[in-house]
């Protein structure tokens, strides 16, 4: 059971914002900053927190919503989505960005981060990892299903760390071309990975949604992630 604490991130502009830490039971020095989906930090981005503090790495949950609400977290359901859509369209995103990296800049500083610190995130998150490996420098990046990131192709040079990417191949927000678009761009870098899970859609990873949760490309994706993360870590 990983150790839990609040750290206090300041922001670019003044102010400052809650960042929820996992210290794991066996560490390996490195350290990821894990994005929310639009729920906010709801049950299954602790979760995520949780398993990926098992694997070794302290892990920082930044509230992004601070902006417009503080704490938000709202459970994963159908029942939800349409205030957690509110939520993202009143996400300032350029704002959003720059407290990814203050949290990202915090998280280093931390006496229990000695090794490689990089970025994790699922749907809204997964475009904000994709756009923050593109604006910061995190050590690696992950990526699950960014709706963002297809329209954010130009940033693509910019992206000098490992990237993992992965997208659902029947997801109902990201159209399979769209997909198809990121594939073609990224082919042929090295440093960038991506790999599409034909029969499932958007949000597959997330086991607290009855209406998107496909476990099979779950498991499948979180060990190709695990496999990437721990390897980072070697490096």
């Amino acid at each position: 059971m990983a150790e839990t604490r609040t750290e206090r991130i300041a922001a670019h502009d003044g102010g400052s914002f809650d960042g929820y830490l996992w210290l794991p039971p066996k560490s390996n020095g490195a350290a990821l900053v894990l994005f929310q989906e639009i729920f906010g930090v709801a049950p299954y981005v602790r979760d995520v927190a949780e398993r990926t503090a098992d694997l070794g790495f302290a892990v920082l949950v930044p509230d992004l919503y601070w902006r417009i609400e503080p704490g938000v977290a709202l459970p994963s359901g159908a029942a939800n989505l349409p205030d957690a859509m509110s939520y993202a369209g009143r996400f300032d995103w350029e704002d959003g960005v720059r407290d990814c990296d203050s949290a990202l800049q915090h998280l280093r500083t931390l006496p229990e981060v000695t090794g490689p610190a990089g970025v994790l995130g699922f749907c809204f998150g997964g475009t904000l990892a994709y756009l923050v490996a593109a604006a910061s420098t995190p050590d690696l990046a992950v990526a699950y299903y960014g709706s963002g990131v297809p329209g954010s192709l130009d940033r693509l040079e910019d992206i000098t760390c490992p990237l993992l990417m992965h997208f659902g191949g029947s997801d109902d927000f990201i159209a399979r071309d769209k997909v198809a678009e990121v594939e073609r761009a990224v082919a042929g870098r090295g440093d960038i990975e991506l790999h599409v899970h034909e029969d499932a859609g958007h949000a597959f990873d997330n086991h607290e949604s009855e209406i998107f949760y496909n476990p099979l490309a779950a498991e499948e994706a979180w060990s190709i992630s695990t496999g990437f993360l721990l390897n980072q870590t070697r490096r």
